[in-house]
């Protein structure tokens, strides 16, 4: 297929700007892929000193006498709170379900 002189004249711009076109499809996408890298290691950073920063917190809790003394209670009560329900006799027939039908 051969082109003539006039078809030329209509070709050769177009094709310039389809190879326009398809140059900002590409910039387009190699600009989303750097933003969507950015986000993602901004969130990677914020993930990262979140945890420094909660893990310090723990460490400072764990200094405190006054979250010993509260552990130390909670758990007396939580055995206390056992030995009672050791010790407690259960109903030979309440809270049991008879069928007594038939």
């Amino acid at each position: 297929m051969s082109l003539k002189g006039i078809e030329l004249q209509i070709a050769i711009p177009k094709t310039f700007d389809a190879g326009k076109q398809v140059e900002q499809a590409q910039q387009q996408v190699n600009a989303g892929q750097d933003l969507a890298n950015a986000a993602l290691n901004k969130q990677i950073e914020k993930n990262h000193t979140s945890l420094l920063e909660s893990e310090k917190l723990k460490e400072l809790r764990q200094d405190e006498p006054k979250d010993q003394e509260r552990e130390r209670k909670e758990k007396e009560e939580r055995e206390e709170n056992e030995k009672l329900n050791k010790n407690r006799t259960k109903h030979p027939y309440k809270g049991n379900f008879f069928d007594f039908s038939g």
